[in-house]
């Protein structure tokens, strides 16, 4: 196992692309988009990440197999904010670390918390090999402080290797105090919905364990008349397998929200599939031990058309005060680190079906 590590300087990245980096088949490339946001792509031998190094390390854009996989949006490009829905189109984003969710007219925090568009102070690049083979990874550092209140650093990793399509990424906090803080953390992926496309996953599709919220966010507005969405929200709570393929006809606009009780296999990961009508699938899989909770997320509209296959998370997405309340907003003592892990990308047909197996398996 062998590791570079490049530091990354915003003057690095300028209008014209430039390559940074190429190894093995792996390339890093550094540009800056029209509204003035450092851009890295990432590639290798079966596609690339568009990633954001000093915003919020974000995967702005995915695709492989010359398929795109991130969400239809109405942003082209990031935007210089650092307001949640200022900027809404990311394929993947870290929500968190004081607060997270939808803040209820009682809450304090911004929508989904402090880090998914925070400004890192470091970012770099790793280039290197390890176990599973050669990579080319974004990492970086953010410190968070605020005098007699909070400090924490929070330093996330993402590694692409060669001639893989599934992209393991990770978060680690570590609390800077000597006092124990409270954290929330949910790991955003937007999938792009596939009309037809079968939701396979690691949890059982019943109404004890695949519950639907009836409950719509007021930033949230709907094409539909309220009463023929609300009698969709209720069919799906007396039978959630109605939306586990995505026919077109399905009532998702605004949003349709899923709380699910996961199980995991013999190494401590959940997961979760759409599989497309010609047997590819997005996949994303994630430990329970340090995301147990978490949300399904489902939202077709003209403007925007968004698969959160799983949200994994510590807490439900109610915002502070309610998952408070619920028992949901985590401790860490002062001086100690939490990671979250989990893996994103697309399966070929074959890797498909092997998963759908071994998905069966952990529910039987």
């Amino acid at each position: 196992m062998s590791v570079t590590t490049i530091q990354l300087q915003e003057r690095f990245f300028t209008e014209k692309e430039r390559i940074f980096v190429e190894s093995e088949g792996l390339s890093a490339s550094l540009f800056r988009y029209d509204t003035g946001v450092c851009g890295l792509r990432l590639k290798n031998t079966r596609g690339e990440l568009i990633m954001l190094p000093f915003k919020g390390q974000q995967i702005w854009d995915c695709t492989f197999d010359d398929r795109r996989l991130t969400m239809k949006s109405m942003f082209p490009q990031p935007i210089d904010t650092q307001e949640y829905l200022g900027t809404y189109g990311a394929f993947f984003v870290h929500c968190g670390v004081l607060a997270m969710g939808v803040p209820s007219p009682d809450d304090t925090h911004p929508l989904h918390g402090d880090i998914p568009n925070a400004r890192y102070q470091k970012a770099y690049l790793q280039v290197g090999s390890d176990e599973r083979g050669a990579f080319i990874g974004l990492g970086g550092q953010l410190e968070y402080t605020v005098a007699f209140n909070h400090h924490y650093r929070f330093e996330p990793l993402v590694k692409l290797y060669a001639d893989e399509t599934v992209v393991p990424v990770s978060g680690t906090l570590t609390n800077l105090k000597k006092t124990e803080m409270e954290y929330m953390y949910m790991a955003h992926t937007n999938f792009r919905p596939v009309d037809n496309g079968r939701i396979v996953y690691s949890a059982p599709c019943t109404p004890e364990h695949s519950r639907v919220s009836i409950n719509v966010p007021a930033h949230i507005k709907s094409s539909h008349p309220i009463e023929d969405f609300k009698a969709f929200l209720h069919a799906l709570k007396d039978d959630p397998t109605k939306h586990t393929v995505l026919t077109p006809d399905l009532i998702l606009d605004p949003e349709v929200i899923f709380f699910l009780d996961y199980q995991a296999d013999e190494d401590g990961f959940a997961h979760s599939m759409q599989v497309h009508p010609d047997g590819y699938a997005h996949y994303i899989s994630h430990r329970l031990a340090e995301l147990g909770k978490g949300v399904r997320w489902l939202c077709r509209t003209p403007d925007q058309d968004a698969l959160g296959l799983y949200l994994p998370a510590t807490a439900e997405h109610q915002g502070y005060l309610a998952e408070k309340e619920k028992g949901n907003v985590k401790i860490l003592p002062g001086g100690e680190s939490v990671e979250f892990r989990e893996n994103v990308g697309l399966l070929n047909p074959e890797q498909a079906k092997e998963m759908e197996a071994r998905i069966q398996k952990i529910l039987t």
